[in-house]
């Protein structure tokens, strides 16, 4: 029988944090291979930042799944994810929780943390986000 790559849980106990798109415990066997994605922002390659919010959250997770796919991997081999956010407020939360359903429709979320600031690398970025993947 093969080892999983990956379990995610939400231990009893502890709140149940699937309603806001994340999840609290990620274990990766030792044997595993991880890979390590920098932070993405919002921009195609051609660096253009759109000032929509909800747009740059788009761009961002494909370009976490092009990174991941160079790797033979997908969005479902993510253990942990990092979130800055510029300006954080209820809106982007929602806009978060809703990418993350759509990505992840079983409920299996990595484990998140989102971190508000106020500024990130460049003008114009509203998002960023890191991604630590399991292979």
């Amino acid at each position: 029988m093969e080892k999983p790559v990956l379990e995610i849980t939400n231990p009893d106990g502890i709140y149940d944090p699937r309603v806001h798109g994340y999840s609290h415990v990620a274990a990766v066997p030792a044997e595993s291979q991880l890979v390590f994605v920098a932070g993405q922002g919002g921009s195609r390659t051609d660096g253009i930042l759109s000032d929509d919010f909800g747009t740059q959250v788009s761009i961002v997770f494909e370009n976490i799944a092009l990174a991941l796919k160079s790797k033979k991997l997908t969005m479902a081999n993510i253990v942990k994810l990092t979130t800055l956010v510029v300006d954080y407020d209820e809106a982007k939360h929602k806009i978060l929780i809703e990418a993350s359903n759509k990505i992840w429709p079983n409920q299996k979320f990595p484990v998140n943390t989102l971190i508000p600031v106020q500024r990130l690398a460049l003008d114009g970025m509203l998002i960023e986000i890191d991604a630590t993947a399991v292979g």
